[in-house]
């Protein structure tokens, strides 16, 4: 499964560039593939594993926001082969003719 999420803290000003990095360190070490957008981040893999990242990155938040939203959406295609989220993007591109600005 593909789910993009991101988590807001709310409270602590217009910045958010120290929680975010804290996030991604999460997201990085959980060997997930992942890539990062400006408005957010999409990682691939089960759901168990992929829920249990986004929850250990909005508990970071939380240590040192006093509110957190996070959004997820989730694309759940169990009969397509793992890699969807390079996949995704070369199906677009092959329609085309041309790579996308990555």
């Amino acid at each position: 499964m593909l789910v993009e999420f991101h988590v807001v803290p709310v409270g602590k000003g217009e910045s958010m560039g120290d929680e975010i990095a804290r996030v991604l360190d999460i997201v990085e070490r959980s060997g997930l593939p992942y890539r990062v957008n400006p408005m957010g981040t999409v990682i691939e893999g089960q759901w168990d594993e992929v829920i249990g990242v986004i929850k250990r990155c909005h508990d970071e938040v939380l240590k040192s926001a006093p509110r957190v939203i996070s959004s997820i959406t989730i694309d759940d295609r169990p009969s397509r082969p793992m890699d969807r989220i390079t996949e995704k993007v070369r199906s677009i591109e092959k329609r085309l003719g041309r790579e996308l600005e990555k």
